[in-house]
């Protein structure tokens, strides 16, 4: 298994819960000190969560260019090398589109997207000068489907599914890898933040273990894999499926899950 060293630091956003708090946990347990990313004050826990390594919580809002630059001073201030960067801040909101509020999209559009690129900027231009470093970026198998009742949510991950693959490729000359973690349904309070407590995502009885997506995830960006399906046998069958079936038999099978109760 591959490890940090004393002097290894990870980026992790979104950290202070679901799935980004799990990757942060197992890279600590891995060896990297951690520079923890969220928006609410849950993040300012993270010390005390992370207590064998040294931990920076840093509260900010990445969906605005004014986050993301206080972020990045945070960071500098350390000065410290960056060796892993998990990109993962992202939000749904679930819904039929002619419904759901508009400036609530905006927001989604930038934390999802905008926000991410402007990081990814910032990242990816100090690992390729180091050159060495290791970037995950959290995508889902939302990226693989259209997705009714979630119509905005499905084409912003498949944007960061894209967009990861690409940058892979530019980044293989500069001695940096990047991987993207298409995570299933999972265990969290995502769907439920997302408003969907009323659809088949509003219960977490049938979804995937975060722990064993984070795991899936940090094992597949230390061995340096383009992409890991993050979930069980059953999760990856059906990422196959979705690479084979039409649009719009995918977007029927969704809309089953996601529309809500009438």
């Amino acid at each position: 298994m591959t490890t940090g060293d004393a002097c290894s630091l990870a980026l992790v956003t979104g950290a202070s819960a679901g799935i980004c708090f799990e990757l942060a946990k197992g890279l600590a347990a891995r060896g990297y000190d951690i520079v923890g990313v969220g928006a609410s004050d849950r993040i300012d826990t993270l010390p005390e969560r992370l207590p064998t390594v040294s931990v920076t919580p840093v509260r900010v809002d990445l969906s605005t260019a004014a986050g993301v630059e206080e972020l990045w001073e945070r960071f500098e201030s350390l000065g410290r090398p960056l060796d892993v960067a998990a990109l993962n801040a992202g939000k749904s909101l679930g819904g039929a589109f002619l419904d759901t509020d508009l400036d609530d999209e905006l927001h989604m559009l930038a934390l999802n997207g905008t926000g991410q690129v402007m990081l990814a900027k910032r990242v990816t231009r100090l690992m390729a000068a180091q050159r060495h470093g290791r970037i995950l970026i959290t995508s889902s198998l939302s990226a693989l489907t259209p997705t009714p009742y979630e119509s905005i949510y499905g084409p912003t991950r498949a944007f960061m599914n894209s967009f990861g693959q690409g940058l892979r490729e530019e980044l293989k000359e500069y001695g940096v890898s990047v991987t993207v973690l298409l995570p299933g349904a999972t265990a969290t309070e995502f769907h439920s933040t997302a408003g969907m407590g009323n659809t088949k995502f509003g219960s977490n009885d049938w979804k995937n273990d975060p722990v064993l997506v984070a795991t899936k995830g940090i094992d597949a960006l230390l061995a340096g894999k383009n992409h890991v399906v993050g979930g069980d046998a059953r999760t990856v069958r059906g990422a196959l499926r979705d690479r084979l079936l039409p649009d719009r038999v995918k977007a029927a099978r969704f809309a089953r899950s996601s529309r809500p109760d009438q």
